[in-house]
């Protein structure tokens, strides 16, 4: 029984030692093995190592041989993710707003643990993202949780929404009423989540920055709005609201230099339609929902995009530039 025992424990003591010290580039030699398992207290010989050589591969655990510079050299080859894979990952979690400077650093501390120990020091390494405000609300991966689950409940959630002031102190919207609404979907966009929900009261699809919720939990009320949500688009949805900020959804012609086709196709997606003019330029009329984060985008390319149409998206656009003319002319 105790031997039975000391080989199970061999295995998997092998097995962790392959994932930290072993990679494509680096391996162990048999003695190197043997030494480390025996000074662990595990006892070991090359037949017994071989056997669980063997087992591991049978479990799908890719351990190759090669000889390398007069070494014969064991490593690990297979792994749940590739280096550049948990690059990937680890930018994006420094990048997103969403989550707080602590979190980051535990998140990324855990992905390293599914790199070599010599590979996980790549992974370690800063990221600049430019803008980027990380979120100072810890609670927001308990939100999370919580609207997943009243989504598969069939549930809405309850919770408090707030601002912060120039004391970065929390000031809630509606004197503190507490919100109620059913939601849908996660979203996110620049960073940041939002929740996707059927307010009854205002009977209407609102959207609201998770970071920004407190004490949000499912409610026993059962969800409303379906109807709505039955051919709802998400993509679509985020693509409208510019900064997810809301508004009423407008169809708007933009003229734009031929230059700006790749950043338009960006922000609208691949399916809008691009009309060429003949004269350097193209017209596209996309769904947006004109505020001023949207007008200060297309100002930002501007004189290269112009806003054709409708009439009062152009006037909203002449009052946005002369209110910013008349103030920097102070």
């Amino acid at each position: 029984m105790a031997k039975a025992s000391r080989q199970k424990t061999r295995i998997l003591t092998l097995c962790r030692m392959l994932e930290r010290e072993t990679d494509e580039d680096r391996g162990l030699t048999m003695s190197e093995i043997i030494e480390r398992l025996e000074a662990q207290g595990i006892p070991a010989e090359r037949k017994s190592v071989y056997d669980d050589f063997e087992a591991l591969s049978a479990f799908g655990v890719d351990v190759k041989c090669e000889r390398e510079k007069g070494r014969t050299e064991y490593r690990l080859l297979s792994r749940k993710f590739e280096l550049a894979e948990l690059k990937i990952l680890v930018d994006a979690v420094h990048s997103a707003k969403f989550i707080t400077p602590r979190k980051s650093d535990e998140l990324i501390a855990k992905l390293t643990t599914l790199a070599s120990d010599r590979r996980s020091r790549e992974l370690g390494r800063a990221v600049f993202v430019a803008d980027r405000a990380k979120s100072m609300n810890e609670s927001v991966f308990i939100a999370v949780d919580a609207i997943h689950a009243a989504i598969r409940d069939n549930k809405k959630v309850g919770f408090y929404y707030f601002d912060l002031n120039e004391k970065k102190e929390k000031v809630y919207r509606h004197d503190k009423a507490r919100y109620e609404v059913s939601p849908y979907a996660l979203a996110m966009d620049d960073g940041k989540y939002y929740l996707i929900a059927y307010d009854a009261a205002a009977e209407k699809i609102k959207h609201y920055r998770v970071d920004k919720t407190e004490r949000l939990s499912e409610l026993d009320e059962a969800r409303d709005g379906k109807e709505l949500f039955r051919d709802f688009n998400l993509a679509k949805y985020v693509t409208e609201h510019f900064g997810m900020f809301g508004g009423e959804e407008t169809l708007v012609t933009l003229r734009c230099e031929n230059r700006l086709a790749q950043i338009v196709l960006d922000r609208f997606g691949k399916d809008v339609s691009l009309h060429r003019r003949g004269d350097g330029r193209f017209e596209v009329s996309v769904r947006v929902i004109v505020s001023d984060i949207f007008l200060a985008w297309v100002l930002s390319l501007s004189p290269e995009m112009t806003i054709i149409e409708p009439k009062n998206v152009r006037e909203k656009m002449r009052a946005l530039v002369e209110s910013a003319a008349e103030e920097y002319g102070r």
